[in-house]
């Protein structure tokens, strides 16, 4: 990390993810590199990145693909639900009794969702206070795993209509276990690409003056976004040999046969598809090297409630984090209500068929791969920013939402034929799927260092606080136009398409990142001399006064 006296010997120090480095502030307000430039991050030889670790980060990534409980498991439950409306009301039925009224089957499924990203909030706060602090950290991403597997193997006992109540149950702790799986193993990308050979060669040049700031950071950013990518690309990849495979076993327990088999064959999918997930994830338990995370510089229980206040409290000073926070909000609640909304359309289209579902996965994580890997080397060639990228993915999603609102006049286009959901695979594949890489490249961009696990868990919180006001919105949409109303299940997407462009707009207009990074480098500082008035490290006066040069322009 960088030292706090730039005279001092830098390269040995810890391998934290420390502040970003060499930069004062005058009395002016302005911000200027120190004459000895000190890099922004440091190294240890023991924690150096190594290519099995990169490696094994890939691959925990090919288990954690969403198949089992963002696809399948969802998949199985909205099915449970339709063979139990049929048989009380008959085979048109799309009503059940959930909740204390009567709802459609797709409202259920959409409430089900908001009620599970809500209980998300509350362990996000809990686990992404404390997570940044030791070499613990690992073994959150080890525990829910386990918690995420004992669910995809538990899909195995329910299968059968009158066990749609069980199946709700195992939707909705399986959506918590597989985001917080998710989020925990994207936090740890930054650690590993600011811990490369590469990025310690910018170090050593950025020190000795052959690189200005501004080329480390851009460094920086690439090799975060190589990471990124390159392991949503070898998901993809992975998971289409999981599909396959997947289809003989559709095959094996005659999944065409009856409406049973048909159900049972989604029980061993999910069952399957977690068999992979454990086998795939081993490598990284193992291999991961434990790097240190901040010092509390209290005790830790203290510390993580100390973090948590001093993170809402100060983030309104992190002006471009909370743009984009802002932003990551609308157009992540656009995204993941779209896609929902999307799904239990597609599910009513092919009338649940596994098999079909399978093909549809297999082309849509084909187009995928193709939509990644094109991103990601237009994006190397041409040294785009990763806000560029990002936006270009924005506009995938205003088109997406725009599709389904047209649906809402027309019943030759907007999710009402077969042919589109292919098409929406595919379009999904190539221009939206690449939000799940840049979106978390960005929120990289606007965390202070060694604040990975805490930022990406308030992100999370976020992302999940509109997962769960999205779907609320649009549930009582449908349930407000009624279910004789024409097209009813396409009414959200009127909601969705402004929200979409709305955020889209705010985005581009309203994030900086080069200012982000000043700002980081201030909050950092703060934070270093409030805790040393805490810990009596410095005198009252020295904090007061150093405290009010950094808050000055504020």
């Amino acid at each position: 990390m960088a030292a706090p006296n730039p005279g001092l010997a830098q390269v040995a120090a810890d391998a934290e993810d420390p502040t970003r480095g060499a930069v004062e502030k005058q009395a002016d307000g302005s911000i200027v590199e120190d004459v000895q430039p000190v890099a922004p991050d440091q190294f240890e030889e023991k924690f150096l990145t190594s290519k099995w670790e990169i490696w094994s980060y890939y691959a925990y990534y090919i288990g954690n693909n969403g198949l089992t409980l963002f696809n399948f498991g969802p998949t199985q439950a909205q099915n449970l639900l339709d063979l139990q409306a049929q048989a009380v009301g008959g085979e048109n039925n799309q009503y059940l009794y959930f909740a204390g009224s009567s709802r459609t089957i797709n409202s259920i499924i959409l409430l089900c969702n908001g009620i599970s990203f809500a209980i998300q909030i509350v362990i996000f706060l809990i686990l992404g206070s404390y997570a940044d602090f030791g070499t613990f950290r690992p073994n959150i991403l080890i525990a829910v795993s386990l918690v995420a597997w004992g669910i995809g193997f538990g899909w195995l006992g329910v299968h059968t209509q009158d066990q749609w109540q069980t199946g709700l149950g195992l939707y909705i702790v399986g959506l918590i276990a597989y985001q917080l799986c998710l989020t925990y193993w994207t936090a740890a990308f930054p650690g590993l690409a600011r811990n490369t050979p590469q990025l310690r060669d910018k170090a050593v040049q950025f020190e000795n003056g052959d690189i200005s700031r501004e080329e480390y950071d851009f460094a920086d950013s690439m090799k975060r976004n190589e990471l990124s990518n390159v392991a949503f690309y070898t998901q993809s990849v992975g998971e289409i040999f999981i599909l396959v495979v997947t289809v003989g076993i559709l095959f094996a327990v005659h999944a065409d046969r009856n409406a049973a088999s048909n159900s049972w064959s989604l029980s061993v999918l999910i069952a399957f598809c977690t068999g992979v997930w454990l086998a795939v994830a081993i490598p990284w338990f193992i291999i991961e090297k434990r790097r240190p995370g901040q010092d509390p510089g209290m005790n830790i229980v203290l510390a993580g409630l100390w973090q948590l206040w001093r993170a809402f409290s100060q983030v309104w000073q992190l002006k471009q984090s909370l743009a984009y926070l802002i932003g990551y909000f609308l157009l992540g609640d656009s995204l993941n209500t779209t896609v929902t909304v999307i799904a239990t359309l597609q599910n009513t289209i092919v009338s649940y068929s596994s098999l079909e579902l399978t093909y549809l996965f297999i082309a849509g994580i084909f187009a995928q791969a193709v939509g990644i890997f094109a991103f990601w080397n237009v994006q190397k060639r041409f040294g785009l920013s990763t806000k560029t990228m990002f936006s270009a993915v924005a506009i995938g999603i205003v088109l997406l939402d725009g599709w389904g609102m047209i649906g809402n006049w027309t019943d030759k286009f907007g999710f009402h034929n077969k042919w589109e959901v292919w098409a929406y695979q595919i379009f999904y594949g190539l221009a939206v799927c690449p939000w799940y890489s840049y979106s978390q490249t960005m929120i990289s961009e606007v965390t202070p260092r060694g604040k990975e696990f805490l930022f990406f868990s308030l992100f999370s919180i976020i992302g999940k606080t509109s997962s769960f006001i999205g779907p609320l919105v649009s549930s009582a949409i449908i349930d407000a136009a009624g279910y004789n109303a024409k097209f009813v299940n396409n009414r959200p997407f009127y909601f969705l398409f402004g929200l979409s462009l709305l955020s889209y707009l705010f985005l581009v207009f309203f994030v900086d990142v080069k200012k982000s990074r000043i700002e980081q480098g201030e909050f950092l500082e703060r934070e270093r001399i409030a805790k040393k008035k805490i810990a009596g490290g410095e005198s009252s006066e020295s904090a007061e006064s150093v405290a009010w040069r950094q808050e000055e322009k504020f």
